[in-house]
């Protein structure tokens, strides 16, 4: 029991490290790597205490299939740290891909064909504009992916750091918003659309408006902060300015959303993770680059190589993802999760409550996690299901509220979602900050969308 709690300590105090980041000086992806380390590292020591608890459902299953003299060591090591490694791995693979193509369209200055035609100086209607574009594209692409996109924009059209931090929060609240509503837009909801809790048309039918609300009122809520004018970069002349022509532009752009479009699509044919058509596409990207560039000068190659492009994707931000979801990922194997879903049922028992509070709960930890316990606790019920079972079959209120909440609730802290992580890393966003300023313009814009839900399904 007590390796059990110092596990629950040694979080605790990883995600200080995180939050104190700007007090303490030291890189946030440092605290988050011993954090995921050393939870790991108590797990596999102490790991006969801890499933003696009986808390992991991971474990019931394991010794199920393999018997119940099954090794505790060939469970953790063998089983469990490969099984996460591979859903860790799967992420990283993904971000690194899309930083690496935005980073290429970035050196062919493909984003100036859209700079370049925004014209307007009102910040207010610029966020809205982006904030908009953001919902959107995170239904097609996916949360992530257009988060990383719409930062890299912002930066070539906002001076201010305030004011980019700002911008840059609320493409989280957009983009995990967007990603709610559509089968494709977010991890969580593609766990439940794959595993048969929700179909593609009730999801989006269902959940689109509040999600919309999730947005809209943050979005009118910041109106009234935002103040004054846009102060466009004074951005030095690049060299890459003189290497690249308006149509090597348009092409890597074209080319560039294209390899991002054909991600969801690729997984839907082949049925592989989404990582591994982000890499494609980033192999094609870099081969029609290359191509490109041939014929150009020595010193036009060099500055315009995909390999000195791609030592400018953030390792850091890297780091800090493994980190935080190595801690996480021991955390629900070691049962502590599933121990707080059982516990959620138990003292809330209100299918509302309950996913209001997973919600919640999404913003310090993954909501991926968080999401299987509920799938592990909940069994679809049979479509004949009367009565209280009626909230548990396919499309039920239960599946697609929690797709919300899962979704949207991680933007409560700027921890809470990959999105937020990799807006956190490229623009060196203060925990404190978004605490402060953000968190509750979140919390609000959550609870909104939350009650459209209820209120769409007559629960209020």
């Amino acid at each position: 029991m007590i390796a059990f709690q110092i596990m629950i300590v040694i979080f605790v105090l990883g995600y200080l490290g995180i939050v104190l980041e700007h007090n303490t000086k030291v890189n946030k992806a440092a605290a988050a790597l011993i954090m995921g380390g050393l939870l790991w590292a108590i797990y596999a020591i102490f790991g006969t205490d801890i499933l003696g608890l009986g808390y992991s459902s991971s474990w019931h299953h394991f010794t199920h299939t393999n018997g119940a003299n099954s090794s505790i060591v060939d469970f953790i090591v063998h089983h469990e740290l490969v099984e996460r490694l591979y859903e860790i791995s799967s992420i990283l693979f993904f971000l690194l891909g899309a930083m690496g193509i935005v980073e290429i369209v970035d050196s062919f200055q493909g984003f100036r064909v859209i700079t370049d035609k925004i014209k307007t100086r009102n910040i207010v209607k610029l966020l809205w504009i982006i904030s908009i574009l953001t919902f959107f594209m995170s239904a097609v692409l996916d949360n992530l992916t257009t988060t990383i996109v719409m930062v890299t924009l912002t930066k070539k059209i906002l001076d201010k750091k305030e004011n980019r931090w700002f911008f840059a929060s609320m493409i989280v609240l957009s983009a995990n918003a967007g990603g709610a509503f559509s089968p494709i837009g977010d991890v969580t909801t593609i766990m439940l659309w794959i595993g048969g809790q929700v179909t593609s048309s009730h999801i989006i039918s269902s959940l689109f408006i509040p999600s919309m609300i999730s947005m809209l009122v943050p979005l009118i809520i910041s109106s009234f902060i935002l103040k004054g004018k846009r102060e466009e970069p004074q951005l030095e002349v690049s060299e890459t300015r003189k290497y690249t022509t308006v149509t090597e532009r348009n092409i890597i752009l074209l080319l560039g959303v294209l390899c991002l479009l054909f991600v969801p699509v690729f997984k839907t044919i082949t049925h592989l993770p989404p990582f591994i058509g982000m890499l494609l596409g980033l192999g094609v990207l870099w081969f029609v680059s290359e191509l490109m560039i041939r014929k150009k000068s020595h010193d036009d190659q060099r500055n315009l190589s995909v390999i000195k492009t791609l030592h400018k994707i953030d390792t850091p931000t890297i780091l800090f993802f493994l980190g935080v979801l190595l801690g996480v990922s021991a955390l629900s194997s070691a049962g502590q999760l599933d121990l707080m879903a059982e516990a959620m049922d138990k003292h809330i028992g209100d299918i509302y409550g309950i996913n209001i509070a997973i919600g919640f709960l999404s913003s310090i930890v993954d909501n991926v996690p968080l999401v299987a316990s509920a799938m592990g606790m909940y069994e679809i019920a049979s479509p004949d299901s009367v009565g209280y079972l009626t909230n548990f079959v396919q499309d039920g209120q239960f599946w697609s509220f929690l797709a919300y909440c899962a979704g949207t609730g991680g933007s409560i802290l700027i921890v809470g979602s990959a999105a937020g992580v990799a807006a956190m890393g490229m623009e060196k966003i203060s925990f404190g900050w978004y605490l402060k300023k953000i968190s509750w313009i979140a919390v609000i814009g959550y609870l909104a969308g939350a009650f459209t839900f209820m209120v769409c399904n007559g629960a209020i």
